[in-house]
């Protein structure tokens, strides 16, 4: 099998790959989603990113991208390596906002979980498996890597398209 061409979007995204093995695809499109909630955020000054999307929701694209810093942290690192780590944030699922965090901060700490994901994960195989983190009905539960990276991909494509309809009402901005 030869070894796939990623595709470059104009925006500078790559495309996930449309050929290849299983790992890599999941990854290729794992990252495409986490490279469009931040094209998502990307432009905009602090009172905007903490602007909420429509009464009586909260959520802002600031308080989606805390959030999803805590999700990359639960399902890699609390699943696959310690699963007694405290939240990232303060609160507990990242979407509250703190006036002394902004952007610059707050993508920091998300590349650096993602960075810490990805080690945990490294040289293990899909099928290996963790345990469901946290505390609801199926904590502790087996969960493979696979299933994982697909829920991932599907917190984020969620996710992202809530970050289209907050976006488009800042500034307009649709179609990325």
């Amino acid at each position: 099998m030869s070894t796939p061409t990623p595709l470059t979007l104009p925006d500078g995204r790559r495309f996930p790959l449309l050929t290849g093995g299983e790992r890599p695809l999941l990854e290729s499109w794992l990252d495409f989603h986490r490279a469009t909630l931040e094209l998502k955020c990307a432009g905009l000054d602090d009172a905007q990113l903490r602007c909420a999307s429509a009464e009586p929701s909260t959520l802002t694209l600031l308080g989606l991208l805390q959030h999803l810093t805590e999700v990359e942290r639960n399902w890699f690192q609390r699943a696959f390596g310690d699963t007694r780590m405290p939240p990232v944030f303060e609160e507990q699922t990242g979407y509250r906002l703190s006036p002394e965090r902004g952007i610059e901060e707050t993508l920091a700490v998300w590349r650096r979980e993602i960075a810490r994901g990805r080690e945990v994960c490294a040289g293990r195989s899909l099928d290996d498996v963790g345990r469901i983190p946290g505390h609801n009905p199926w904590a502790g539960t087996e969960v493979s890597l696979r299933w994982v990276y697909v829920h991932m991909i599907e917190e984020y494509a969620r996710h992202n398209g809530h970050a289209d309809i907050v976006r488009e009402r800042i500034d307009g901005a649709t179609g990325f």
